[in-house]
């Protein structure tokens, strides 16, 4: 699954993969309020890549997912995990640098 917004270049794309465990309530929330985030907080493009770890779980040990649900942002460098359901909206926005990010984009 992946969404983008606004026509940036490739290099202003903040990458997101979440990696869950198929439909518990953990991994449902974490994925909800990812796209809330995402909408509420991303001026740029994204793309979010939900994995589930149930139908392919050796990318958890490829990965180096040690818990779920984990938020990954791959770009921009350098990496940052998230682990949790992302109900703590500032912690994740700090977590994942992307409030510096953010102000990039709009200076």
């Amino acid at each position: 699954m992946s969404k983008t917004k606004a026509n940036h270049p490739a290099r202003d794309t903040i990458e997101l993969r979440l990696y869950v465990a198929g439909q518990t309530p953990k991994s449902l929330s974490a994925i909800s309020n990812l796209k809330k985030l995402c909408a509420d907080h991303l001026a740029m493009k994204y793309r979010i890549q939900v994995i589930d770890l149930i139908k392919k779980p050796a990318l958890a040990r490829d990965h180096q997912i040690v818990a779920i649900p984990t938020l990954v942002r791959s770009l921009p460098v350098p990496i940052s995990k998230i682990i949790g359901d992302l109900s703590d909206t500032e912690r994740v926005l700090v977590g994942l640098d992307i409030r510096k990010v953010r102000a990039k984009a709009a200076g």
